[in-house]
């Protein structure tokens, strides 16, 4: 993750139904949620741990039953989360989709995987017919591995394979460990989903692609997104892997919402 100039400036969140919290406020909301159940998972790292100076060793945190609201001293409208971009590489879904959801999410988090595993084929569903865009974007909270990571996924993006690479990043519901995320390993991927090897190498060391990124990265920073995965569904946010049921019946409301 990028030094310092990532984390200024961070707005207040406002989860669905619940939470309005400054990025600070809502780590310390996460990290402090003790309660019974296990309804809502998030991993949560620190900012100042979050560099790319090295890799960090970050504060995870299974953030466990229901919401609390936090008052926060501003509000921020998330619909500029969406970017709807027809060449979008870590999209799928029909531009003009009613709704689009947008994941905030890292590659070495335990929770990502498994709403992956088990939210993501659901949600892909409303894709299917048309109500649904998910534009997927990363932001790395974990260092270099994870960085890295994203940027072979957006390698695999751009030979139109970003969600097979994705899943394969996630298989069984489980992320990789740090050193199952090497070049070498990334690249051997790469080449057993029968990508171009050379090319795929080359876009994901380049500069165009850090830059992408470090774009994405700096979307869901600027929004406070410190804690995986989080969430921005119809211009509305939510924190953490909650049950599958709770994506769609937000997926609905935003659906009445948009459609009237």
């Amino acid at each position: 993750m990028s030094p310092s100039p990532h984390t200024r400036g961070t707005p207040a969140w406002v989860v669905p139904t619940v939470v309005g919290v400054v990025a600070i406020a809502l780590i310390a909301f996460v990290v402090g949620s003790n309660a019974a159940g296990a309804d809502r998972e998030t991993a949560v790292v620190e900012p100042s741990t979050a560099t790319a100076s090295g890799n960090p060793s970050p504060q995870v945190t299974p953030a466990d039953g229901p919401p609390t609201e936090v008052e926060g001293p501003a509000e921020v409208s998330f619909a500029g989360a969406e970017r709807r971009d027809p060449e979008d590489v870590l999209a799928i879904g029909a531009v003009d989709a009613p709704v689009v959801m947008v994941v905030f999410s890292d590659y070495q988090c335990q929770f990502c995987a498994r709403w992956s595993a088990e939210t993501l084929p659901v949600m892909m569903e409303y894709v299917d017919n048309g109500d649904l865009r998910i534009e997927w974007r990363d932001v790395n909270v974990y260092g270099r591995d994870s960085e890295r990571a994203a940027r072979a996924a957006y390698a695999a993006g751009l030979q139109g394979q970003f969600w097979e690479y994705h899943h394969e990043l996630y298989a069984d519901g489980k992320h990789r460990s740090p050193g199952d995320l090497t070049e070498d390993a990334l690249v051997s991927l790469a080449e057993r989903l029968s990508l171009d090897v050379q090319r795929f190498t080359s876009d994901m060391a380049d500069d165009a692609t850090a830059a992408e990124v470090t774009r994405n990265q700096e979307l869901g920073i600027g929004l406070g997104a410190f804690s995986t995965p989080t969430f921005v569904m119809g211009g509305e946010p939510m924190v953490g892997a909650q049950p599958t049921p709770v994506f769609v019946e937000a997926f609905e409301r935003a659906l009445a919402e948009a459609t009237g």
